[in-house]
């Protein structure tokens, strides 16, 4: 797991290039290096992203929802950020003038089995110091004339913004080196030194502590520091459309999702620029940037493969998955989806749209992670579950993530390894 280079070993003597050292530029690493300057000014902070740019994969390529908080257990991690980062999204947003807009949404159910599940939604929004309006099929009718459904809920705190330019001013203020075109491939982390990594061009850069914040590769970057994450991320690549006929949709319209699956179903978001997302759903891919059919790598498919909780999932959810397969292969079958909401559309509405990949982290035992999860160990910390709402909770992520960074390099030696919190 260490590997042995004259710069490394010398790492007392030569010293160290930054006092946190944060692998990924996407909007929870510049978010965590904006908390540290803001915490604690004047602490050296690098940011290595092997992309030319920031915000390549997950960020900047989402729906752009400042999601409300609404779906997540009561006391979790993912409720208590996306109420209290919604919040101070829009604030963000406003503070450094970037586009969005705070739209409300509907969440409606199409079908009677769904109405207990939705009113549960309505309870646990409430629960999280949401404010919900149920409405019937007329006043459904009132926000979108041409989306038809039994009941409905109104969340008025949802929002859309630009996600992508959120995590560059993220990163411009927080005055951190960041270092594009810098891919890591080995880490050699010291509890008495410090933490050394390799990039792909041949830079050593020290640190006194790690934070891992690689999204789709996180659980890679973990084993590289020597950290068992207990967990692997399963890539699952989502796919959209783009609405022809825009006037269709005014706002922000979801279906009542499925409580066994930590994903939202098709859904139609209206954006900045006035066009309409109809998507995602949700099938494996065959590569951690897999945002095709035609993506394929190999080695990184089959290490998925060789997961067991990849193949427990596959058994536990393989109707479900067989669904998700038909509608990405068959526009037709997306089509009749989409219509449970919407059913004006026609096949010649849909266009193809950019997709993205989900880094979803997956147990040994097939159960999915559903929640954020944080891991630390002697000089590291590793965000090793942080799909959405996680842009929309990245303020309070990155502050989470900058106090336990912080405090290891005030005490290091007193962080052992534990468990998720």
């Amino acid at each position: 797991m260490h590997y042995r280079s004259r710069e490394v070993v010398q790492v007392r003597a030569i010293g160290y290039d930054c006092d946190v050292l944060v692998i990924g530029g996407g909007i929870v690493g510049l978010s965590t290096a904006h908390a540290i300057s803001r915490a604690a000014p004047g602490t050296r902070v690098t940011v290595l992203e092997k992309e030319p740019g920031p915000a390549r994969h997950q960020t900047g390529r989402n729906s752009g929802v400042i999601h409300s908080g609404i779906y997540y257990r009561p006391g979790s991690l993912k409720a208590r950020y996306a109420v209290r980062g919604s919040a101070e999204m829009i604030k963000f947003c406003a503070e450094y003038g970037i586009p969005h807009a705070v739209t409300g949404k509907l969440i409606v159910a199409t079908d009677r089995a769904e109405l207990p599940r939705l009113h549960a939604l309505a309870q646990r929004g409430r629960e999280n110091g949401i404010a919900v309006r149920e409405l019937g099929p007329a006043q459904i009718a009132e926000y979108e004339p041409e989306v038809t459904g039994l009941a409905a809920i109104h969340v008025g705190t949802t929002g859309i913004c630009d996600f992508t330019a959120v995590a560059r001013q993220l990163g411009e203020a927080s005055g951190a080196e960041i270092r594009y075109g810098a891919r890591v491939v080995r880490v050699d982390r010291r509890p008495d030194l410090g933490v050394a990594v390799l990039t792909a061009r041949g830079d050593v850069v020290r640190g006194r502590v790690l934070v891992n914040c690689a999204g789709l590769h996180c659980d890679g970057i973990a084993r590289l520091t020597g950290d068992d994450p207990e967990v692997r991320i399963v890539p699952f690549r989502g796919e959209y459309y783009e609405l022809a006929r825009q006037g269709l949709v005014r706002g922000l319209v979801y279906p009542v999702p499925d409580p066994a699956f930590p994903f939202l179903g098709v859904h139609l978001t209206r954006g900045l620029d006035g066009s309409v997302h109809v998507g995602p759903n949700a099938v494996p891919a065959l590569a951690r940037e897999g945002y095709g059919w035609g993506v394929v790598r190999p080695r990184e498919a089959a290490a998925t493969a060789a997961w067991p909780g990849a193949w427990r999932l596959a058994r536990r959810h393989w109707r479900h998955g067989v669904g998700e397969l038909h509608r990405s292969l068959s526009k037709r079958a997306f089509v009749e989806e989409v219509r449970r909401l919407l059913p004006a559309v026609e096949p010649q509405d849909l266009v193809r749209a950019a997709p993205g990949v989900r880094a979803q982290a997956v147990r040994r035992d097939g159960s999915l992670v559903d929640d954020f999860l944080i891991r630390q160990s002697p000089r590291a910390i590793h965000v090793l579950n942080a799909p959405s709402p996680a842009a929309t909770a990245s303020l309070p992520i990155g502050r989470e993530v900058a106090r336990r960074a912080l405090a290891a390099l005030r005490a290091p030696e007193s962080l052992g390894t534990r468990g998720p919190v």
